[in-house]
């Protein structure tokens, strides 16, 4: 992009606002040929963007894993299409919405570089993963294997499954410091049958941020005749990759998440190859049975969410996921180095670059995750959550910055489990 054209995008996007006394085209034109690297640390291009959210006073938000707020200027389109939808009412859901619903969709399918025919636009990503594992054609006898890890209502749900076919669930665990990707992909291969069906494996696990190498756990199932369904909840605009680079068979994710979409919005891929033989969670005779859309039959939905979608995506492309992806993974970086030394700290999640980003997970030796969350938001006004998972020996805090976090909120934290921590 050109620098006039980025500027001028900025403005349109609302963001271009005045930072000690610069203007945003001198901000601007001196990053333009930065690498997404460089500019990870340099705090001016960062605390600009922090403009662009209106942040509350009273605590520091380090948990924009459950849900990120929008910036601005997408909260702003997003009361516009809430103001239209309500001003067209049923004119717009019965004249327009299908063709805006195919829009959005395409929108989606050039962002994550994916087919259309293979995404469609779900309410999240428990209703993605559910849509997959109720969707199975499941036998007597057949297996699935997951793992401790897994978010709770993803091994429910593999649970009723049990229950009400005869399936058979294989709980595996995945160390929170592996020491190749071979001892993963090894951990997943020893507990596969004849009888095993299908794979769930996390993308990004929720409680600890480790990033799980996909495409090498796909490859691996295939060679077994074994599909491989990917929980992506934390991973898209998180990260970059391309889901049809990973060979998954089925992906699910939030949009409310990373890509800073209204709560209500998530995203199923489904490979077009096994779209055909996935039941609808809802009767659906409308559409081909080879149809992705036959899935999505889950009644009226709120619309000004999902047109919301395409101002998300072009406000995160604006950004560059590439660079949102450094600048996450500097800021955990940061404030883990200076800690995982400390007396009586663990971190729950790997060091190594290219096993986790922006999430991670540490922990107090002798101390209940809830009395550190506690004490955290009490004391030292750090608002994070408190992960207290015994089968997947995950005892600690998720601390989960976002690309307006600073460093002197992170240096509240870093003192803040210094004194906790002795």
């Amino acid at each position: 992009m050109q620098k006039r054209e980025f500027i001028k995008t900025l403005a349109l996007a609302g963001i271009s606002l005045p930072l000690s006394g610069k203007n945003t085209d001198e901000i601007f034109y001196k990053f333009q040929n930065y690498s997404a690297s460089q500019m990870a640390n340099d705090e001016d291009f960062w605390l600009n963007l922090r403009n662009a959210y209106k942040l509350k006073t009273d605590y520091i938000n380090l948990e924009n894993g459950y849900y990120s707020m929008m910036p601005q200027p997408i909260l702003n389109d997003y009361i516009a299409e809430i103001k239209m939808l309500n001003f067209h009412a049923s004119f717009y859901m019965r004249k327009k919405m299908i063709d805006d619903k195919i829009a959005v969709r395409k929108n989606l399918a050039q962002f994550l570089k994916c087919d259309l025919s293979e995404i469609i636009v779900t309410r999240n990503t428990t209703e993605s993963m559910n849509t997959v594992i109720s969707g199975m054609d499941w036998k007597d006898g057949d297996e699935a294997i997951m793992a401790y890890q897994d978010y709770g209502a993803m091994l429910d749900m593999f649970k009723q499954q049990s229950e009400r076919y005869g399936m058979v669930n294989k709980i595996i665990s995945i160390p929170n410091h592996p020491k190749s990707d071979d001892e993963i992909v090894a951990i997943y291969e020893n507990a596969i049958t004849k009888k095993t069906k299908l794979i769930m494996v996390c993308h990004m696990i929720n409680i600890t941020g480790q990033i799980l190498p996909i495409k090498k756990i796909c490859d691996m199932a295939h060679q077994h005749n074994v599909k491989v369904v990917v929980d992506g909840a934390h991973a898209i605009a998180h990260i970059d990759f391309k889901i049809a680079d990973l060979n998954c068979d089925f992906y699910a994710c939030s949009l409310h998440k990373w890509l800073s979409v209204p709560l209500g919005a998530g995203l199923l891929y489904v490979k077009n190859e096994n779209v055909e033989n996935l039941w609808p969670i809802n009767g659906e005779y409308s559409y081909d049975k080879k149809d992705i859309r036959k899935l999505n039959h889950t009644g009226t939905q709120p619309m000004a969410t999902e047109l919301s979608i395409a101002h998300a995506i072009k406000f995160n492309e604006l950004i560059g996921i590439k660079r949102k992806e450094e600048r996450l993974r500097f800021l955990k970086n940061y404030w883990t180095n200076q800690v995982k030394e400390f007396k009586n700290i663990e971190i729950n999640t790997p060091f190594e670059d290219e096993r986790s980003c922006g999430i991670a997970n540490v922990g107090i030796k002798k101390m209940k995750p809830s009395d550190m969350a506690q004490i955290l938001f009490d004391k030292y006004k750090i608002w994070t959550v408190a992960i207290d998972n015994e089968k997947a020996k995950v005892q600690g805090c998720r601390i989960t910055p976002s690309i307006y976090t600073t460093i002197e909120e992170l240096n509240v934290l870093v003192n803040a489990l210094k004194e906790m921590s002795a």
